[in-house]
């Protein structure tokens, strides 16, 4: 029997490893254990419960900073690593806790798997931290997990081995075919839908704020018939600008943050995605609609090239004459809709467990490979 560790921290990571754990509980030889750092505590439990997972360590948040909470979480998770045995490791992601689980594992001589590995911007200040964690456990995994042939190509430049490389596709597939099947999940709306919006990285704080928030204003205005969905981040550098500038407007709905199933449902009942979120740039081809990327790069280049995604940058006027064309040509709209998820097909996670078994000289049933 292998014990395996999945560490997660935020709710991405709750998401992405949900379906990695379900496929090493059915397999006869893994014994997977769950932690839960707290990097995001309140917010992770409703995902935690949805997944039907109980987490076996959890940790509770020390400080408001990245610096207090590392400190003490790399103390916890050594704790954790010196109780057992342990034949893996498994993080997701870019995230401070990614990072620490992968560390703790490294320093304990325990193999790293790193889902979601190879995702690059090669710009260390966009995303801050992200690009920087991510190139950092890309140094010390055992097993590197890439979505996609683009961020299996980006390891093998960093000269990571090729037999440390493997193309899965992105378990955020598989947790929305999950909730399809699981949960029945269906459009609920007639007509095109709702505009869904979402900001909150670190980058875009300040001035961008503004920009893209002004031109949410101005589409509003121009389309009144259009309801704009915006659940709105916590963070009062987000909350603050966009009950000024968006407030009053009758079209426009501010709300509190979604849980995962109240995203994955304003999602499949959006006509248009405005967002700077990287997992969103993921989900949202799987149930075809278009989206806008609000950063001036992406390190998930593969739906702007499948034709699914469009980076606009932050700037008004051209936010909204994006937003203007796919209103005003249906043709444009509808290559966009089609154009497919380039991110999986809903087995990447069975792929992680065959390949974790064959490391371990243990015969699975094999899946396939993604292309």
């Amino acid at each position: 029997m292998h014990d395996i560790l999945l560490v997660s921290g935020t709710r991405p990571e709750i998401i992405k490893l949900a379906p990695v754990y379900h496929a090493l509980k059915r397999r006869p030889w893994a014994r997977p254990a769950w932690l839960h750092t707290g990097q995001h505590d309140a917010m992770a439990t409703p995902i935690l419960d949805g997944f039907g997972i109980s987490p076996d360590y959890v940790f509770e948040r020390d400080g408001a900073t990245l610096a207090r909470f590392g400190a003490r979480c790399r103390e916890w998770l050594s704790d954790v690593m010196s109780a057992r045995p342990w034949s893996g490791v498994i993080v997701q992601g870019d995230t401070e806790s990614t990072f620490l689980g992968a560390l703790a594992g490294f320093y304990h001589r325990v193999p790293v798997s790193h889902v979601e590995a190879g995702l690059r911007t090669h710009n260390l200040d966009r995303p801050f931290p992200e690009e920087g964690l991510r190139q950092m456990i890309s140094r010390i995994a055992r097993h590197q997990f890439a979505p996609t042939a683009r961020a299996r190509d980006m390891l093998l430049r960093e000269a990571v081995p090729a037999d440390c490389v493997q193309v899965t596709g992105n378990t955020v597939v598989d947790a929305q075919k999950w909730l399809i099947e699981e949960r029945g999940l269906r459009r609920r709306v007639g007509g095109r839908g709702h505009i869904l919006v979402t900001m909150h990285r670190r980058e875009n704080w300040g001035d961008e704020v503004a920009q893209v928030f002004g031109a949410i204003a101005d589409i509003a205005m121009c389309y009144p018939d259009v309801d704009v969905l915006f659940p709105v981040h916590l963070n009062p550098l987000i909350q603050a600008p966009a009950h000024a500038i968006l407030g009053g407007l009758p079209n426009v709905r501010l709300v509190a943050p979604l849980d995962y199933l109240g995203m994955q449902q304003a999602l499949i009942d959006a006509w248009l995605v405005l967002s700077d979120s990287g997992g969103l740039q993921e989900e949202a081809p799987t149930y075809g609609v278009p989206l806008l990327v609000l950063r001036e790069e992406t390190e998930r280049p593969e739906a702007v090239g499948a034709g699914c995604a469009r980076v606009v940058g932050t700037d008004r006027a051209r936010i909204v004459a994006q937003v203007q064309e796919l209103w005003e040509e249906e043709t444009a709209y509808a290559a966009m809709r089609r154009a497919g998820n380039p991110f999986g097909d809903g087995l990447a996670s069975e792929r992680i467990a065959d390949t974790l078994a064959a490391s371990f000289g243990i015969t699975d049933a094999a899946v396939g490979v993604a292309a």
